[in-house]
């Protein structure tokens, strides 16, 4: 059985990211999580890293929909 909740090193790792940016994705709170224990750690939601990434790639979808390549700019540059 897969782990609930995962620890910012395991964050970064599944996304290729420093363990920095992964806190960043926390504390910005782009990637929801939470804090548990005395000193306070991270942990994320194995579900909310899956709807995370299913949110990038529909991000990354419309801007590759919006921007499209070889195709000018509304510019005319």
């Amino acid at each position: 059985m897969a782990p609930r909740f995962l620890t910012l090193a395991d964050v970064a790792e599944t996304l290729s990211i420093s363990a920095s940016q992964a806190y960043a994705l926390v504390r910005n709170g782009e990637l929801p999580a939470i804090k548990v224990g005395g000193r306070g750690q991270w942990r994320v939601e194995t579900a909310e890293l899956e709807a995370y990434i299913t949110r990038m790639y529909a991000e990354t979808a419309d801007f590759v929909r919006t921007h499209p390549l070889g195709r000018e700019d509304a510019t005319g540059s």
